[in-house]
């Protein structure tokens, strides 16, 4: 959990505010068509319960904050210019929306998805 500390108080920030905040950033970005599982335990506990930070891992180390982000990218596009993309976008609306720097970001491409009229 961040937590920063004001004349007025204090303000604690949840990993998963963090993780939503990046949902949004990743979902948003060009190529990408969704966000994945780590692995299979994850995703059949996301097919149970819906959760808008599915695909995302916020860890904090410190005051270190470390986010990776398991996309799955439009087929044709260039899988590192869209990775490289997300990370930026996240990067920036993270730390536009926390005021604080992110450590790392971790583009996890877990698959490629087809048009309907695609072989």
């Amino acid at each position: 959990m961040t937590d920063t500390t004001n004349p007025f108080g204090s303000v604690n920030v949840s990993p998963k505010a963090i993780a939503t905040i990046a949902y949004h950033a990743a979902i948003e970005s060009y190529g990408v068509v969704g966000l994945a599982s780590k692995n299979l335990v994850n995703g059949l506990t996301h097919m149970i319960v819906r959760d808008p930070a599915h695909g995302i891992e916020v860890d904090f180390k410190g005051d270190e904050i470390n986010i990776d982000l398991y996309i799955v990218i439009q087929y044709g596009t260039r899988i590192k210019s869209v990775a490289s993309s997300v990370a930026n976008t996240v990067r920036y609306n993270v730390e536009k929306a926390l005021g604080l720097p992110l450590n790392e970001i971790n583009v996890h491409v877990q698959g490629l998805r087809f048009n309907e009229g695609e072989n």
